[in-house]
């Protein structure tokens, strides 16, 4: 009896005790495997990790409106703000000192309108109404503003009322393609003052600098610049947004909160060249709708070569999607939307599935809010993909390209080279040359070159705009001013 009472004692502890360890081994099991997950040591469960997080955060976000993203930006506002207020104040060409005084809304006008299609004031474009099931947004875009670090106004630009704002982000190895860009805007605008507002890592300022001052007086005069560094929201991963496609790229989505005295301005990629005046592209703000905020042209005509509509995971504008490398916003209509907290919300909930940053971003909220969004033809967003295996853009066979859009590095290497000749005779064109002796020739002579090639077999779509501007005499304040001696910037 002794020993049967003994042996059912023990087997009873040998019990208790395997029951005890195995919970203590599972409990070290588990935490250490959840150590890993949140290090990201546990490779393919962690994507579905991160998914399970993100909708979490999603719903959070949901729930709550904008008021983390509010609460953060808010309190990094004066950050910024004290970051910002040393501003480089350049002499202009009259040798009057220009502070970081913000000027008033510019006023979008388009050639031959009334002055005020935009009132200088902040109210002066009517709020976009909610669209039906659509919460009403109107000041949940938070914005955090943000000051030049380098800036010179020309002295017809701080006489002007009507100016033309242009927006362009430099990071990289792209700061020369922007001189390009800009030199083709100014060339090609000579009636109204511009506006340059270039986004750049502060490593590139000094470059700029240097290249926009070295152009000449007479054309300074009439060109403001300022440069800014490159910023986003302070609640997001900063590094994630700056690598999300095109290095920075995606700055443009908050343009709307970071140029909050402006109205309206064009953004453009930096592999982009102006064949005719930005006067032309601006006059498509005259014609937006009560509701429209962005203009944009498609991204294809041909369905069966189309990106979107045969590759695309997510929601994209009918029928092929756009392209945003020509970009018109009119940024106090954007403020007052749900712009800003609808592309976070659409960055969390489609990371995984975009393939072309920022601009599939852009597709998803106009396939969302159709009556947001403006299209224009190809013809202001010309690409290789329009020529480069038979010529598909229509209007630009009958009018000629307004805008040359040298996606996918074409102005530099050999791929499309009717565009990189473009691109060589504006590099080497000088301010005061003459337009058609230099310019025109140079353009007709790289192309002539070219003639083989499939995009070259068109090169009157690459003419066409440029000979009309002659041909009208716009470009006369451009002839008897060459400065000898003096290398192209």
């Amino acid at each position: 009896m002794k020993w049967k009472m003994l042996f059912r004692i023990g087997l009873t502890l040998v019990i208790v005790t395997a029951i005890l360890l195995f919970y203590l081994n599972n409990r070290i099991d588990t935490e250490t495997n959840r150590d890993k997950l949140r290090s990201g040591l546990v490779g393919s469960n962690y994507l579905a990790f991160r998914e399970a997080q993100v909708h979490h955060e999603d719903q959070f976000y949901v729930n709550t409106g904008v008021q983390k993203l509010e609460s953060n930006i808010v309190a990094d506002t004066q950050v910024k703000r004290n970051q910002n207020n040393v501003v480089d104040a350049e002499m202009d060409v009259n040798g009057e000192e220009k502070g970081d005084g913000r000027e008033g809304h510019a006023v979008v006008k388009s050639p031959g309108k009334d002055d005020s299609i935009l009132e200088k004031k902040e109210d002066s474009v009517k709020p976009v109404p909610a669209n039906q099931g659509r919460q009403e947004a109107k000041g949940s875009e938070a914005a955090w503003g943000l000051q030049p670090l380098h800036r010179r106004v020309g002295k017809e630009t701080g006489s002007h009322t009507h100016k033309i704002h242009m927006a362009v982000v430099a990071c990289g190895d792209r700061a020369e393609e922007v001189i390009v860009l800009l030199k083709s805007a100014v060339v090609m605008t000579t009636t109204t003052p511009l506006v340059l507002h270039i986004f750049a890592e502060r490593e590139l300022h000094t470059f700029f600098k240097q290249q926009l001052n070295f152009w000449p007086p007479e054309v300074l005069e009439r060109v403001e610049y300022r440069i800014y560094d490159i910023s986003f929201p302070a609640s997001e991963n900063q590094a994630e947004w700056k690598k999300l496609f095109k290095l920075c790229a995606s700055q443009r989505l908050f343009l709307p909160s970071l140029l909050t005295d402006i109205d309206a301005l064009i953004y453009v990629d930096t592999d982009i060249l102006f064949v005719s005046p930005l006067d032309d592209l601006w006059s498509f703000f005259s014609r937006f709708s009560a509701t429209q905020l962005v203009a944009l042209a498609p991204e294809h005509e041909d369905p069966n070569v189309g990106w979107y509509n045969r590759f695309a995971r997510h929601p994209y504008v009918p029928p092929m999607g756009v392209n945003s490398g020509v970009m018109l916003m009119n940024l106090t209509r954007l403020r007052t939307s749900t712009w800003l907290p609808s592309i976070l919300k659409y960055f969390r909930e489609y990371r995984l599935k975009i393939t072309w940053g920022d601009q599939d971003l852009i597709n998803i909220y106009f396939h969302d809010y159709p009556d947001e969004l403006y299209q224009y033809s190809c013809e202001w967003n010309y690409r290789p993909d329009h020529c480069m295996y038979m010529s598909v853009c229509k209007p630009a066979e009958e009018k000629g390209a307004y805008v040359l859009h040298g996606c996918r590095r074409v102005m530099h290497n050999d791929k499309q080279p009717a565009f990189k000749a473009v691109y060589k005779a504006f590099k080497d064109y000088r301010f005061g040359e003459d337009l058609e002796l230099v310019l025109l020739r140079k353009m007709k002579i790289n192309l002539e070159e070219v003639k083989t090639t499939q995009c070259g077999k068109v090169p009157h779509i690459f003419l066409k705009q440029l000979e009309k501007f002659i041909s009208e005499g716009q470009g006369r304040n451009h002839g008897h001013q060459n400065r000898q001696g003096v290398p192209a910037r």
